[in-house]
C-alpha cells in the first residue's frame, strides 16, 4: 500500500510540476517509548496527555519525503508519516497517520493538499509531534494536522499562511464541518531567532474528544512569538475568541534554555491556561530533553494539572534514524 502511495505521488508532481528533473528522497524509522505515572488515576500510564490523545503513546513508524527538483531549485516535496500506537488502555493496536500531503513550489508560493498544518498560532510552524510539552491544540483550540489545503508564501520580512481544511483533525469526516485559518508572520525563525505572528480561524469544526458530536462553531484570533537568544528560548501564544456558544481564551508560554555541547541538554517551563465560558483551567509544566546521540533523545516531563486534580511524571525515549532502505 505505501509503495502505492508513493508512486501515485510522485507521478502527481511530475505531471503537475511538468518541469522536474530529479527526485530525491529521505526514509527514517520512528519509534517512541512512552510511559508514567497518573496521580489522579494512581497508576501507571502509557501516554503523557490523556488516553484519548492520538500522540505521546509507544509506537513504531515511518517518515518519507520525497523531493522532486528541477534547474532552479525544489518543484515539489511529498511527505507521508505514520505509526501504529499501542492503546494500553483500550489492549489495542491504533494506526496513526500524521504527515500527509503535496507540497508544490510555485511562484506564487507553497501549495499543498492533504494532510497538513493548520494556519494557526504556535501549531503553524511548531512539529510537536513527538514533544511532551504541547501547544493549545491539545486543550481544544484549533488542529496540529487537519486534511484540506493551503497557501504559504515566504516573503522578505516574514510571509503569509491561508488553509482551509475540513476541520475533523486525524479522521476525516465530512458532516458540515469546515475550518478556515490564516497566518501572517514578521521574521523567519530559522533565519533571524525571532518571528512574531498574527493569526485567525473560523468555521464549524469537530471536537477530537467527541468526532461523533455535531460540529460547533468557532472563531479564534490570536498572536504568537517565537524568540531564540544565546541559548534563551521563549515563545508564547494567545488565542480568544468563542467555540460552540462559549466565550474562549487561551494564554501559554514556554521558556527554555539549551546547556552542554550541541545544545545536548534542554530545560524547559511552561505555564498555560484556557477558558470556555464558566470553565477555566490552569497547568503547569515543566521538561528536560537529553539528545543521547544523533538517533536517540530521552525526554522527562513533571505536569501538574489542578483542574483535573492530576499530577503526572512521564519519562521518554524517542528513536528517529535514517535508513537506506529506497
Amino acid at each position: 500500500m505505501s509503495k502505492t502511495v508513493l508512486r501515485f505521488g510522485l507521478c502527481s508532481i511530475l505531471i503537475l510540476t511538468g518541469q522536474a528533473q530529479a527526485a530525491s528522497s529521505l526514509f527514517y524509522l520512528e519509534a517512541m517509548a512512552v510511559t508514567g505515572y497518573s496521580s489522579g488515576r494512581g497508576r501507571i500510564i502509557f501516554y503523557s496527555r490523556s488516553p484519548e490523545e492520538a500522540m505521546q503513546k509507544p509506537s513504531l513508524g515511518f517518515d518519507y519525503v520525497l523531493r522532486i527538483s528541477r534547474a532552479t531549485g525544489d518543484a515539489a516535496v511529498a511527505a507521508l508519516q505514520g505509526r501504529l500506537a499501542w492503546d494500553a488502555d483500550g489492549r489495542k493496536f491504533e494506526p496513526q497517520l500524521y504527515n500527509a500531503y503535496l507540497r508544490f513550489k510555485l511562484r506564487a508560493g507553497d501549495i499543498w493538499v492533504g494532510h497538513n498544518r493548520p494556519e494557526l498560532g504556535l501549531s503553524s510552524y511548531l512539529d510537536s509531534h513527538a514533544l511532551l510539552l504541547q501547544t493549545q491544540t491539545m486543550n481544544g483550540f484549533g488542529f496540529d494536522r487537519d486534511w484540506g489545503f493551503g497557501l504559504k508564501k515566504d516573503l522578505t520580512w516574514g510571509g503569509l499562511g491561508l488553509a482551509l481544511t475540513a476541520g475533523s483533525g486525524r479522521p476525516l469526516k465530512f458532516v458540515g464541518n469546515y475550518l478556515f485559518s490564516g497566518r501572517a508572520f514578521w521574521g523567519v525563525l530559522e533565519r533571524d531567532n525571532f518571528t512574531l505572528g498574527l493569526s485567525g480561524a473560523a468555521g464549524r469544526t469537530l471536537d477530537p474528544m467527541a468526532p461523533d458530536g455535531p460540529p460547533l462553531e468557532m472563531a479564534l484570533v490570536g498572536a504568537d512569538a517565537s524568540l531564540f537568544w544565546n541559548g534563551l528560548e521563549n515563545r508564547f501564544e494567545v488565542l480568544i475568541g468563542q467555540k460552540g456558544s462559549r466565550e474562549a481564551a487561551a494564554l501559554l508560554w514556554r521558556a527554555g534554555i539549551n546547556l552542554l555541547e550541541e545544545n545536548r541538554l534542554k530545560l524547559e517551563i511552561q505555564p498555560e491556561i484556557w477558558k470556555s465560558g464558566s470553565d477555566s483551567s490552569f497547568r503547569l509544566s515543566a521538561g528536560l530533553t537529553y539528545l543521547a546521540s544523533a538517533d536517540l533523545t530521552f525526554r522527562a516531563l513533571w505536569e501538574r494539572d489542578p483542574g483535573g486534580r492530576d499530577t503526572r511524571w512521564v519519562v521518554q525515549l524517542y528513536y528517529y534514524r535514517r535508513l537506506n532502505l529506497l
